[in-house]
């Protein structure tokens, strides 16, 4: 699957034009594959979108933060406890879904997308 979505432009308070935090809609949450992540290009952004139970679904950056190579969407859905996860497919780093720490190493931090269900398609906060 490929995504490509445009990102809203406003005006700052200095009347310059800036990117704004929107919500985007990404895709149908029936094209996404329970436990398996896919990737998606969003407002000029690589986001990694993992589908880890039939109405839950998480965004992380699709950029690894210790190889920077864009590769998060083909890492390994686990969980510690009750938080889900995503081991990184290169070095096996273990981050948080939900809040993007890295467990195995607090120097590493993977950004995490707000996302959410709207009339059955997924939509992600950038």
């Amino acid at each position: 699957m490929t995504v490509i979505l445009d990102a809203a432009e406003i005006l700052d308070g200095a009347g310059n034009l800036t990117t704004a935090a929107t919500w985007q809609r990404v895709c149908p949450v029936e094209e996404l594959e329970v436990a398996w992540g896919e990737a998606a290009l969003i407002a000029g952004r690589q986001v990694a979108l993992f589908r880890t139970a039939p109405t839950e679904v998480f965004a992380v950056a699709q950029q690894d933060p210790a190889t920077l190579a864009n590769v998060m969407a083909r890492g390994i859905i686990g969980s510690r406890g009750s938080r889900p996860t995503i081991a990184s497919p290169l070095h096996k780093e273990v981050y948080d879904l939900e809040t993007g720490e890295c467990f195995t190493n607090p120097e590493l931090t993977l950004e995490a997308f707000p996302t959410r269900l709207v009339d059955g398609f997924i939509e992600v906060e950038l």
